[in-house]
Formats: C-alpha cells, sequence, structure tokens
C-alpha cells in the first residue's frame, strides 16, 4: 500500500490522527478512493504547490488547504478522481482549449511527484498499485468545458477523462443546475445535454449526475446506456438532510439499478445542521446503503472545492483514517468497510473499462 510504502509506522500515524491502530492498519489493506479532489483550484487560483506539504491554512480549513499529494499519500489514499473545475467566465469557444491545458498540468503536476500514476482504465489502475503508487483519474467538473468540442470527448488530452460532472453551480448549454442559482424552474437537460449523455456513453467515460437538476437527473437516466453505470461523485443522501444538493432515496436506487455509485461529500452545508464531526459522513454511507443496497456507497469529499468539512476532516492526512475509525464504531463489517472506501467504486468501473 501507499501509506506502508513511506515506512511510517501504524502506531505513529494512529496516534497523530487520534484513532486505534486498527483503523490505521484496516485502511492500509483497502484500496481507499476518493471519487471528487478539487486540489487543483488552489494552484490555479494562487499558484499553491500542490507537491508540498501545507498548512491548513489562517481559515484552519474552510473552504481551501485540506489536501496536497504529501498529505493524500499520507492520509491512505490509493486513488482519487482529481478535477478540473470549468471557469465559466471563459467563452465557450475557449473552455476547451483551456481545459487539455489544464488537464496537461495537472497531469505534469501529479506525475511529477514520482508516487502518482495517471491511469484511464481498471487495468492500468491495478498495475499502478501494482508498483506502489497512487492511482490518479482526471476528471471534468462542468461538461460545458466541452462545449463544441463534443466530438473529441474521447480524444481530449489523450483520452485521459474518466469522468464529466453534466453540469456544476450554474446552468448551462447542457441543462439546469441543483443550485438555487438556477433561478427559474426546472427545465433539465436540454436536447444538447441528452445528446451529450450519449456521446460519453460512447467514449466510454463516466456520466456524474452530482449537481444536475432533479429532472435533469432523470432526463440523463432515461437517455443514458443502461449497460453503463451512473455516478453521483459528491452528494449527501436527502433521507438524513434535505436540501437542493442531496439525493432522494429514488435517485440512489436510479444509480444503483445501473451497478453504479453514490459518493458522499464532507461539506458540513450538506451533512446537515449540528455537524459536529465526521460520523455525519457515516449517517449519509448507511443512508445510501438502506436505499441502494451495500454495492451503492463511496466517498467524495469534494476537499478544496470550497467546502468547509467538519473540524476533524479538514486534514485529509488524518480524514480517512478517522472515518474508518467511525464506521468500526457503528460496528461496520470488514467486508463493507472495503467496498464503500474503494472495491465498490472499482466494481462499478470495471463494469464501463476493461
Amino acid at each position: 500500500m501507499v501509506a506502508r510504502a513511506s515506512g511510517r509506522d501504524a502506531s505513529d500515524v494512529a496516534r497523530a490522527a487520534g484513532v486505534p491502530r486498527e483503523a490505521v492498519e484496516l485502511a492500509w489493506s483497502c484500496e481507499v478512493i476518493d471519487l471528487h479532489l478539487e486540489s487543483f483550484i488552489p494552484p490555479r487560483l494562487w499558484g499553491y504547490d500542490l507537491l508540498a506539504r501545507n498548512r491548513l491554512g489562517p481559515l484552519g480549513g474552510r473552504f481551501f488547504g485540506h489536501l496536497d499529494v504529501p498529505r493524500a499519500l499520507e492520509g491512505g489514499l490509493t486513488g482519487a478522481m482529481w478535477s478540473i473545475a470549468t471557469n465559466i467566465a471563459r467563452g465557450a469557444g475557449a473552455r476547451p482549449a483551456l481545459l487539455e491545458a489544464n488537464l496537461a498540468a495537472l497531469q505534469s503536476t501529479l506525475e511529477r511527484s514520482g508516487s502518482i500514476a495517471v491511469v484511464r482504465t481498471p487495468s492500468e489502475y491495478r498495475a499502478a498499485r501494482a508498483h506502489g503508487k497512487h492511482a490518479a483519474l482526471l476528471a471534468v467538473q462542468g461538461g460545458n468545458a466541452l462545449e463544441g468540442a463534443e466530438d473529441r470527448v474521447g480524444a481530449i488530452a489523450g483520452g485521459a477523462i474518466t469522468r464529466v460532472t453534466l453540469v456544476h453551480l450554474s446552468n448551462s448549454i447542457y441543462g439546469d443546475t441543483s443550485s438555487p442559482l438556477r433561478l427559474r424552474g426546472d427545465r433539465g437537460l436540454t436536447d444538447a445535454g441528452r445528446e451529450m449523455v450519449k456521446r460519453l456513453n460512447d467514449a466510454r467515460v463516466l456520466v456524474d449526475l452530482a449537481h444536475v437538476s432533479p429532472k435533469g437527473f432523470w432526463d440523463a437516466v432515461e437517455v443514458h446506456d443502461r449497460a453503463q453505470p451512473l455516478i453521483v461523485t459528491h452528494t449527501g443522501a436527502s433521507a438524513v438532510h434535505a436540501m437542493w444538493r442531496n439525493v432522494d432515496d429514488d435517485q440512489i436506487r436510479a444509480v444503483a439499478d445501473t451497478g453504479g455509485v453514490v459518493a458522499v461529500i464532507f461539506h458540513h452545508a450538506f451533512l446537515g445542521r449540528g455537524v459536529r464531526d465526521g460520523r455525519r459522513v457515516i449517517d449519509h454511507l448507511e443512508a445510501v446503503i438502506r436505499a441502494g443496497g451495500e454495492e451503492a456507497a463511496a466517498l467524495g469529499s469534494d476537499y478544496d472545492g470550497a467546502i468547509i468539512p467538519p473540524p476533524d476532516l479538514r486534514d485529509g492526512a488524518h480524514a480517512y483514517y478517522r472515518l474508518v475509525a467511525y464506521m468500526l464504531e457503528r460496528g461496520w463489517t470488514q467486508d463493507r468497510i472495503r467496498r464503500v472506501l474503494g472495491e465498490n467504486f472499482l466494481r462499478s468501473w470495471s463494469r464501463l473499462r476493461a
């Protein structure tokens, strides 16, 4: 495992994270995959060094400063979806070229660490892990980055894109966001949005329904290739906290029915009122499991995506160990923990690409 390759002692790691040694050893025996990291936003905004071990910053881990490459490795992450967020201030004509440049920059940065391999398929994931490396999957947050280049979805950046979130925090050519910034009724997906789903299916790129409006969600389910898994990479469960960003039981079941996963975000506003610690993430994971089954739940922190995690999850070097400790505290079996930490996603992804 990546964490063991660093030569650190499990007792030292457990002491630093404030968890039982058992939690660290279990995490090190698992694939631990985060389906949504936005940690390339700070380097784009102010030159944050992703390869350096940074502190939480002046805001104490509020909004940014949650993760960098050293802390991802220290935290036991064996894989993650590293995302490029679409800059809607850029004109549509400039976005595809900017996306390609950002994908190339992110890939170069991650691989320069020497401990990370960018992967495109489950077989490449397994090869990277066999060499003791963290496996990075490149993803796009906001499908309108591809506007005007839809016919090249499978070829952009050498086919490195593994996932596209159809819409982000604003409406786009593809349809409406779930955000209150929609400022109108819900028109769902446009014809261009439906066509984008089909193009992503053809390119074997995962369709991510995080952020899409409720009608847009069901529009995507309707046109999506049923042989391929749908995913929601960073959300909460409405059964725990009902609000615009979270998905309900019917939506969870719809994703599970395709063999996909629903990953729980770490942002306190989506986790619910009165959040004190990461145990609320476990509440949401259990709600996903109740609605969609053991194979439906996963993790999608949204680290560095301007979120405010519970205090104990603000530093990615310790957060995943703490979540494992909370899972054990709840009486979860090791099999369930392994599934949620990474195996559920790997099974799902393997249905899409060999």
